[in-house]
């Protein structure tokens, strides 16, 4: 029986939750998850929780801004296999009210609790028409520190 969410062992209080189910595309000749398949459920993650706290592409569209990756740190802890499902959460922990945002994530499978990753993704704010770094737009930083983490692992 899976274990609820909320009774996880999560790196910080409050995350933000998504699931990942395990599908046969995912696995690769070593039949576990392809780190590729990680990599895109962090943006997924990130995506998700950016639009569950008012922000989507269409307004990062009209602002012609948004918040490209700059850096990866990925613990890749253990494997996840075929028809695992996957809690991952993330955490906005930093963001520099300008260019800069960071975030942390935790993926935990569901079956046993078992932290499979951890990582750490960096954002600079880009203009989407020249890909160049630009300030980011009050919208993103009124809603990006209103959700970041405090030192005591609470949102603000």
């Amino acid at each position: 029986m899976p274990i609820p969410v909320e009774q996880l062992p999560w790196l910080h209080s409050k995350p933000f939750i998504c699931q990942w189910q395990i599908s046969p595309e995912q696995i690769d000749h070593y039949n576990h998850v392809n780190n590729v398949a990680y990599v895109s459920q962090l943006e997924r993650t990130a995506w998700a929780h950016s639009n569950a706290l008012g922000l989507s592409i269409e307004q990062y569209q009209e602002l012609d801004r948004g918040m490209a990756i700059s850096r990866h740190e990925i613990d890749y802890l253990a494997a996840a296999l075929l028809g695992d499902t996957l809690a991952c959460a993330t955490w906005i922990i930093s963001c520099d009210n300008k260019l800069k945002l960071a975030r942390h994530f935790q993926f935990i499978r569901l079956s046993d609790g078992l932290t499979m990753l951890k990582a750490r993704t960096e954002f600079v704010c880009i203009a989407l028409s020249s890909g160049r770094p630009k300030r980011m737009p009050k919208i993103f930083t009124d809603t990006y520190i209103g959700a970041m983490l405090l030192d005591d692992g609470e949102s603000i």
